[in-house]
């Protein structure tokens, strides 16, 4: 790379946020463009777990782009290497791969005000660009608590996003931290090859049965042939999970009967009643998020594995130490504890308009207009960015209307023409955001009475879209300039200055 290249837009991350930016501007006609990948390969969030027994809890049909059907899909709820295998076949299916640099970490981000430009600092050099999409996701960075001991432990110690494939669990005393979405699949996986696993669970998560198939080979041959009825199964299952977010948002009561499906799902396998009682939460179904599992409640009960209703407090050499004085000898021990959400590292590196970080900007809990544009940041968008995330549906639904809304952004920058950026108004943020807490009020995620990791440090979910998918879609159809400011370069301030008050002015009465 070039030390000084300009680009027009540089794209943050591979995974789907980023391949779908990057196919998104090749569409509107636009090739002067980089993604930048910090890895060797794409791929994002499904490159980096690869835990045994890694899939996806969204059917497949659904999980993936709509202008990129899979007729293929093995199953109706696919694997890790499947789901990878697909954004690697994105990515030469649209002709990514001359504009994707791998290895080219993002240090820092700056703008450049008097440019107009962010100056972009990689692991292999400096670029400028003129728009910065920033599609890192929020699962990208593992979260390891900060354990006393831990660093005595003698044997081994890995994250589930970093899983150590040359490290052979067979035989071994394991204990699994945490019991989230990552931990239920883990489990069943190296039950039946470890000697010992002991399982230290904070909070015990509501768990449905998983309804996964093989998908047939007529049915794939069917897909293939006749491509709408592919579309029919996809719009099947966006329906069925559109129906269901009132529950989520407005009802929570409603959501009583699913817990008794789930309770039943469980009584099915653990037939001890105090290991059930420990498996049984204490909050409304849906405040966390639901997991799916066939397999969990079933390796919970064997012999070889023991459940202690308690996070993990201390590590002393090679003995394990919960909070409630439990104590376990172990050989390795296995985070599957989350990620960095609220708190996004790649904040830290972008530095806006007023020299402070989006981490800075953020410091109170983030917040974005439409979940793209942040206030002080101009020509800067996130996808899947503050109050996108979804609790009963696919994810790559809230990616493809941000999408939207990137190619209408691009749109409006080329039509005001000459060196301009748009930086959100602060009073539209604050004002977006409003509606979106307000709505948050009354939802499960806020009153079903769990501590989540949609919640940031203040207790304010800053994570969850409080609506549906085709509600958000409708919310980031087009960008509404009277929630902008146009900015221009100094040398153009006095004669394109007219121009942009009036367009701005335009905009303003629509509104």
């Amino acid at each position: 790379m070039a030390e000084h290249e300009h680009v027009r837009v540089a794209v943050i991350g591979s995974g789907f946020g980023g391949l779908g930016a990057a196919v998104r501007l090749r569409r509107e006609g636009i090739t002067d463009f980089v993604v930048l990948e910090r890895a060797g390969s794409v791929g994002g969030t499904w490159r980096d777990n690869s835990y045994p027994g890694c899939a996806c809890d969204v059917p497949s049909h659904l999980y993936s782009f709509s202008f990129a059907p899979n007729p293929d899909w093995p199953r109706a709820f696919s694997g890790q290497e499947h789901i990878r295998a697909y954004l690697e076949h994105v990515a030469d299916t649209f002709g990514l791969r001359p504009h994707i640099r791998l290895n080219h970490e993002v240090v820092m981000m700056r703008w450049d005000g008097d440019a107009l430009r962010w100056e972009i600092e990689t692991a292999q050099g400096r670029l400028s660009a003129d728009v910065v999409v920033s599609a890192t996701g929020p699962l990208s960075d593992p979260k390891t608590p900060d354990i006393p001991g831990l660093d005595g432990f003698p044997g081994k110690v890995f994250h589930s996003a970093r899983w150590d494939h040359d490290y052979d669990l067979r035989g071994k005393r394991v204990a699994m931290i945490g019991t989230g979405a990552s931990a239920i699949q883990i489990v069943p996986s190296i039950q039946p090859d470890v000697a010992r696993l002991t399982l230290f669970q904070r909070t015990p998560p509501w768990v449905m049965p998983r309804m996964d198939r093989a998908i047939t080979g007529p049915e794939r041959w069917l897909h293939r042939q006749l491509p709408f009825t592919g579309k029919a199964r996809r719009g099947l299952l966006f329906g069925i999970r559109e129906l269901q977010v009132t529950a989520f948002t407005k009802h929570p009561k409603q959501l009583g009967a699913i817990e008794s499906l789930a309770k039943a799902n469980m009584a099915k396998a653990i037939k001890d009643p105090q290991l059930r009682a420990k498996l049984t939460p204490s909050y409304r179904i849906g405040c966390k998020r639901i997991l799916l599992s066939s397999t969990y409640y079933p390796a919970l009960a064997q012999r070889n594995v023991e459940v202690v209703a308690s996070g993990l407090e201390e590590v002393r050499g090679s003995t394990v130490v919960a909070a409630d004085g439990t104590e376990a000898e172990v050989d390795a021990i296995v985070f599957g504890t989350g990620f960095h959400v609220t708190d996004m590292p790649i904040a830290e590196r972008v530095v806006g308009a007023d020299g402070i970080t989006l981490a800075e900007a953020w410091k109170d809990g983030m917040e974005s207009l439409r979940g793209a544009t942040a206030a002080g940041f101009p020509n800067w968008m996130t996808i899947i960015g503050p109050n996108t995330g979804l609790g009963n549906s696919s994810m790559i639904l809230m990616i493809e209307s941000q999408l939207n809304y990137l190619a209408d952004y691009m749109r409006q920058l080329r039509m005001l023409g000459g060196r301009a950026a748009l930086g959100a108004r602060a009073s539209a943020v604050h004002a977006w955001n409003r509606r979106v807490q307000d709505r948050m009020k009354r939802t499960v995620w806020n009153t079903g009475g769990c501590d989540s990791w949609y919640l940031d440090a203040n207790g304010r979910n800053t994570t969850i879209w409080p609506g549906t998918p085709s509600e958000f879609r409708r919310a980031t159809r087009a960008v509404n300039l009277a929630e902008y400011e146009v900015i221009r370069a100094r040398a153009e301030q006095e004669t394109a200055g007219d121009r942009a008050g009036t367009v701005t002015g335009a905009a303003e009465a629509v509104a």
